[in-house]
């Protein structure tokens, strides 16, 4: 079937508008992005629920929905630490999402995901209730950079058994005092994985004090540690009826397939619009 050329005319002013659409909600949500490192990368840590298979598919799910939303705004995604599952999907994974506001949009995503399904794993299909945690930290510059006490630290880097075609590069590093913990194996270089662990994991400290209220990394008190990470923040449901629901601003729409897709601007919008509106004093 040929597509005539009033057709294909209306295809591109479709397309246009839509792109047009999509870069306006873009400047709104920046408009409300005015807090320190906002305006920077992103490292995003997913963590699937323990010992889980559905948990674990769960977690690669929302690993390709940050990947294509970052992909969808322009930006550039890199999976810099991947630990695969039992069976199927990742425990573990930490996305590396490179420009302008990246951080800033996704500190709305930090907390705990809940899916509900009919599990696709195992002959019952039975009706299951999946979580996976996302941290968001931003990307440091030379501006906010410091330094960690080598003491402090546990470095463990692969070491090359068997065939030496095959050596490995990976490389883990442990803050002993808070005992966080980052693994990292995406370069070829092993001392590229080692700078790019000690980058995540200072990003991680960062958000930490941040979060505490310190200047110091001594400062942290890793007993007063609970994640936020922790907290249920939304639901995505699949089964009996389809929806995602963000449980702090109420916000939730039916499309759920433009969701996995990536589409979760509506949510990102209404949470910094639900912060900003707290912090701005009344006149």
């Amino acid at each position: 079937m040929e597509v005539t050329a009033d057709e294909q005319l209306l295809q591109e002013a479709q397309a246009n508008l839509t792109q047009l659409q999509r870069e306006l909600e873009t400047l709104e949500i920046q408009q409300l992005l005015t807090q320190p490192c906002d305006q920077k990368g992103a490292f995003l840590t997913i963590t699937a629920g323990i010992g889980d298979v559905d948990a674990e598919d769960w977690a690669f799910i929302l690993l390709k929905l940050y990947h294509r939303w970052a992909l969808n705004h322009n930006y550039r995604p890199d999976v810099v630490a991947e630990s695969d599952g039992d069976i199927a999907g990742i425990k573990y994974a930490v996305l590396e999402i490179t420009g302008h506001y990246a951080y800033g949009c996704l500190k709305s995503e930090i907390g705990t995901h809940q899916l509900q399904r009919l599990s696709p794993f195992g002959a019952d299909k039975n009706l299951k209730t999946s979580l996976a945690s996302v941290e968001v930290s931003p990307i440091l510059d030379e501006s906010c950079d410091f330094d960690i006490s080598q003491k402090d630290l546990e470095i463990t880097l692969a070491r090359a058994k068997g065939n030496v075609n095959r050596t490995k590069t990976w490389a883990q590093v442990v803050h002993l005092p808070t005992g966080i913990t980052v693994f990292c194996d995406s370069d070829r270089s092993q001392m590229e994985n080692k700078a790019k662990a000690l980058a995540i994991l200072k990003s991680k400290l960062w958000a930490l004090m941040q979060a505490q209220g310190v200047n110091q990394i001594s400062a942290i008190q890793p007993r007063q540690m609970k994640s936020l990470s922790n907290k249920l923040i939304r639901e995505y449901i699949l089964h009996p009826n389809t929806k995602v629901k963000d449980l702090r601003t109420l916000v939730q729409t039916t499309a759920v397939a433009e969701v996995l897709d990536g589409g979760i601007d509506l949510f990102i919008k209404a949470y910094l619009q639900q912060e900003h509106q707290t912090t701005v004093p009344s006149q």
